[in-house]
């Protein structure tokens, strides 16, 4: 028996040595160890820790990389922004989500110094977001009118004139808007000359 324990002995000192070994080792060459990731298994790789307290030549190339991608976004691109928001429900927060997008937009481009031309079209029940005498947002578009003028108001005739005829009587528009003669042509017109569209 006392055989048996004499194996065992020398089996866990000399399995102590080996790791004790392993970790010199790797200290001798450079750090060098290797640390696994249960979120992404293509990234486990083999890590390197500087010994000389410096910052990794692969870490600080991934820094600058962050770096310069962060400040290409803040850098003017020169190439007008243009964007297209559609209103075609009778839906106060509808009505409302498009304005905050305009306005958001807006103020995002004024902060790079960059210019942005934003289009609110309305046709169908939409329309009553621009009309005089029911929008639930007048008083919202009067005020953007003076403080963000990158944003323009489009009324679409063909729906001003259905509701004239289903009303028996005229559908006044609000005046910081322009009738155009259909919403929807409005709305193809100005994607196919390169414009981005959102429907919020």
């Amino acid at each position: 028996m006392s055989m048996f324990r004499h194996i065992a002995r020398v089996t866990a000192v000399g399995a102590v040595t080996l790791l004790f070994a392993a970790s010199f080792a790797a200290a001798a060459q450079g750090g060098r160890y290797w640390v696994p990731s249960t979120s992404n298994p293509a990234m486990d790789q083999p890590r390197i820790a500087a010994t000389d307290g410096t910052t990794p030549k692969a870490v600080t190339q991934k820094k600058e990389r962050r770096a310069l991608s962060a400040n290409a976004k803040l850098e003017p691109s020169g190439k007008p922004h243009r964007l297209i928001l559609q209103v075609n429900t009778n839906d106060p927060a509808a009505m409302n989500l498009a304005l905050n997008n305009a306005t958001n937009v807006a103020q995002y481009y004024k902060d790079l110094g960059e210019k942005v031309k934003i289009e609110v079209v309305t046709f169908g029940p939409g329309l009553n977001m621009l009309r005089e005498d029911t929008s639930p947002v007048k008083s919202r578009i009067e005020e953007m009118a003076l403080s963000t003028p990158e944003v323009s108001f489009k009324a679409c005739g063909n729906t001003q004139e259905k509701m004239h005829k289903a009303e028996n009587k005229d559908i006044p528009i609000v005046r910081q808007a322009e009738v155009v003669k259909s919403g929807v042509v409005r709305v193809m017109e100005l994607q196919e000359k390169g414009w981005s569209y959102v429907k919020p």
